[in-house]
């Protein structure tokens, strides 16, 4: 008998993982890329899919139905259209159509929202600076409250800008039409401006089939403006009796049903305001800061297994987690470390690297700079120099460790001949977090009802590169 056969479009960051997840059922995996052009700053691992295509109209679209997959997915948001339209036209499994947009564009996500009486961000987009700086003063927002411009589509905090003045809000502006494409090659040809929500923001991961949803993990990030650019330091997974996670599970249901998200695996963020939840984005793709390592001892589960469990075996999947969410099995914590160093990286000090793996909590360490690579002073995600993942049953010994990887993190690169001093001394105290400067909105009252790196993300060794989170 031959082994069924599905399609994934666009398998960007941790869209590697899903050969191996499918193939526990038997489902080999095709790789179709979206668009003639790839990413420059998202990698991709395609060595586990059993062939690679690039979408060009009739002639892939032929060789799709060649293969009579059983799904067409996406593996990230570049992939997103073309997966809903070709699921739809084979009469497979699918979100549709109908909505597509919305699941990918944060406009029209927003807009979308809105229009069901879902809490969100006031909006705007313009490819013209003076537009948004007129919108601005016509939203009747408080003189003194800030906005956030950023890219319509876009990823892993690119381009976001925090700002407060009309000049603020044209320099970002002028960044993001004129700096290049977005993460996904795309031209940016109009900015997004938004409403800033005051409160705390997570992440909150989900994987469904026929609309019934399971919600995966909870995390609360971690953050601080960085010359009005979110870094984000750590995320931080949440046991799922503690609040607001049972708000922010209700509230991703209703999110979920909005924007059609009925089949596979989304990532969301989430600001939880003094008027409850309001969804800063979501993609309708798996979390691309995602360990599976980590996720199967601190969870139980991870989303690439259970995406694969509700294609290759949906009875399953109803039966085991439809219309649940998770139990924390024990603390977790993801670092991503920050620097301010410019220049060549000439060495990774793996002896610095071992002795970052070597702390009790951590299960792994993305190195994600190599030799010859540029470094550069953190803005975004994309620019973090280190990804850590830990975990440990004492939430003192992980807090331990967590700054002692912080104040590790830069012995491990030697910049232009230089290497970072070395130090023995006890870490420092965790900073006092600036109020989370979360890229969303002034919640409108309503009804309560994320340097290209170089190699696949969430390996545990030294040396290893992986994605950047978006």
């Amino acid at each position: 008998m031959s082994r069924a056969t599905g399609i994934v479009v666009d398998a960007y960051t941790n869209g590697r993982l899903l050969p191996a997840a499918f193939a526990a059922y038997g489902v080999d995996l095709v790789h179709l890329q979206a668009r003639d052009e790839v990413s420059a700053v998202l990698p991709r691992d395609l060595s586990g899919f059993t062939e690679s295509l690039v979408y060009d109209g009739g002639p892939a679209l032929a060789r799709v139905r060649a293969h009579a997959p059983s799904f067409v997915i996406a593996g990230h948001d570049s992939g997103v259209s073309l997966a809903d339209r070709l699921s739809e036209l084979l009469g497979l499994p699918t979100n549709g159509t109908r909505l597509s947009a919305s699941r990918w564009d944060k406009y029209a996500m927003g807009e979308r929202l809105r229009g069901r009486g879902i809490r969100c961000a006031r909006q705007y987009k313009s490819a013209d600076p003076a537009d948004l700086i007129r919108w601005r003063k016509e939203s009747g927002l408080p003189a003194e409250s800030p906005v956030v411009v950023k890219p319509v589509s876009s990823g892993g905090s690119d381009r976001v800008h925090v700002c407060r003045t009309d000049a603020e809000i044209e320099a970002a502006a002028r960044a993001v039409l004129g700096g290049g494409p977005d993460v996904y090659a795309k031209p940016n040809t109009e900015v997004l401006v938004q409403s800033f929500l005051e409160g705390t923001e997570y992440i909150v991961d989900t994987v469904s089939r026929d609309g019934a949803h399971f919600v995966c993990g909870v995390w609360r990030y971690h953050k601080r403006l960085v010359g009005g650019r979110p870094v984000y330091d750590r995320d931080e997974l949440l046991a799922s009796e503690e609040e607001p996670v049972p708000a922010l599970v209700a509230y991703i249901h209703t999110v979920l049903d909005a924007l059609g998200i009925r089949h596979g695996s989304a990532h969301a963020e989430v600001i939880v305001t003094p008027r409850g939840p309001a969804l800063v984005e979501i993609g309708a793709r798996m979390n691309g800061n995602m360990n599976q390592e980590l996720h199967q001892v601190c969870l139980g589960h991870d989303q690439a297994s259970l995406t694969a469990l509700a294609y290759a075996r949906p009875e399953a999947f109803r039966t085991e987690y439809a219309g649940r969410f998770y139990r924390r099995r024990r603390p977790a914590v993801v670092c991503n470390t920050a620097t301010g160093r410019t220049g060549t990286v000439t060495r990774v000090d793996a002896r610095a690297v071992a002795r970052i793996e070597a702390l009790e909590a951590v299960r792994g360490v993305v190195v994600k700079l190599g030799a010859g690579d540029t470094i550069r002073p953190t803005t975004d995600l994309l620019t973090a120099t280190l990804r850590v993942f830990l975990t440990h049953a004492d939430p003192s010994v992980l807090e331990a460790d967590s700054l002692a990887v912080r104040r590790l993190a830069e012995e491990v690169y030697e910049v232009d001949g230089i290497a970072a001093p070395t130090t023995d001394a006890a870490p420092a105290p965790d900073p006092t977090p600036a109020p989370d400067p979360t890229p969303a909105a002034e919640a409108t009252p309503v009804p309560d009802p994320t340097p290209p790196p170089h190699a696949a993300a969430g390996a545990s060794r030294a040396g290893a590169r992986p994605e950047a989170r978006a």
